[in-house]
């Protein structure tokens, strides 16, 4: 009997990233980077049809998650990205690798000239045992989607600790300010912190992409939660800056977010806050019979957040 080829679908086991065709490392998961035009509607003519033509050529932003055990140049990439005291932001090549579980390209999405749009750090919670990712999103200039590549990711391209993970739970955290050195330690929750960069396109008459050029950055506020029998300091400093009208110079702070390992000592990442100002203190909402601890929430504005990384959970330096 003859038995014929059974044809069947692929599955993508994992997601990687290459930066200037290096591999950057393995991904929790991505999306985006689809290239679309918009269908213009022209008026109705004398032939009563609407005719209908294709618009600009766009390419969605491209998201993924990831967490410790990426290369260094990706994270430099991330931090650059947002630094506003830089003329030069970064723009970086690459591709996101599409394979399967035992490490066979499948598909590749290559892209041009990636300009990182946001950053997004876990909202942190000291009950919590969930781990942790970081959310990266960014616009490419161009992307081009290569099948059938069928060669296998050789370890020459895989770095021997390029699988390397550090468990990132968002319990383990911490905050300080600089003019409130005890200030924090009582912290409980920390919402999650976004940074967000506007892009423009910058269109050219005699190309059909457009250039990509990076604007604004939007920084969030630092919001956290604390045991209102603690908040003492920050009430004073409400009434002083925020009712007062105190001058900024004297009231706002530095500040510092450690996002620790299991050990709760070791770093994995940082967050440095710049121009922290108080705005605004909310209590719980009381109810009899309710949680025992009655806690406040802080919100300070903040002007510009650096990302830092620990090297000792990277690799491929540059």
């Amino acid at each position: 009997m003859t038995i014929s080829k059974n044809n069947r679908s692929y599955t993508v086991g994992k997601y990687g990233i290459e930066l200037q065709h290096t591999f950057a490392g393995w991904v929790n998961s991505i999306d985006g980077g689809h290239a679309s035009r918009e269908v213009v509607v022209e008026k109705i003519g004398t032939d009563a049809l609407h005719h209908k033509h294709l618009g600009p050529l766009k390419y969605e932003e491209i998201t993924f998650k990831c967490g410790t055990g990426m290369s260094a140049g990706l994270y430099d990439w991330i931090r650059t990205g947002f630094n506003q005291t830089s003329n030069t932001r970064g723009r970086e090549d690459g591709s996101v690798i599409f394979t399967d579980y035992d490490n066979n390209e499948v598909t590749r999405l290559d892209w041009t000239q990636g300009l990182t749009t946001e950053l997004g750090m876990p909202a942190l919670d000291a009950s919590s045992k969930e781990a942790c990712m970081m959310t990266i999103k960014f616009q490419p200039e161009t992307t081009r989607k290569r099948y059938n590549i069928g060669g296998k990711l050789t370890p020459a391209q895989l770095p021997a600790n390029a699988n390397m993970q550090k468990q990132w739970l968002p319990s383990n955290f911490k905050l300080t300010l600089d003019k409130h050195p005890n200030g924090c330690d009582r912290v409980n929750k920390i919402e999650a912190l976004v940074i967000k960069q506007k892009v423009t396109d910058d269109p050219r008459g005699d190309v059909i992409d457009y250039e990509k050029v990076p604007g604004s950055v939007e920084i969030p506020n630092l919001v956290f939660t604390m045991p209102e029998a603690f908040a003492e300091q920050y009430y004073r400093l409400h009434e002083l800056f925020v009712i007062g009208g105190g001058d900024p110079t004297t009231y706002e702070t530095n500040g510092h977010l450690v996002y620790l390992a299991n050990d709760v000592k070791t770093e994995l990442f940082s967050l440095d806050f710049v121009n922290l100002g108080l705005f605004k203190i909310t209590p719980d909402k009381v109810d009899a019979g309710g949680e025992p601890v009655k806690r406040v929430k802080v919100e300070f504005y903040c002007e510009d957040i650096k990302l830092n990384y620990n090297p000792a959970y990277t690799f491929g330096r540059r």
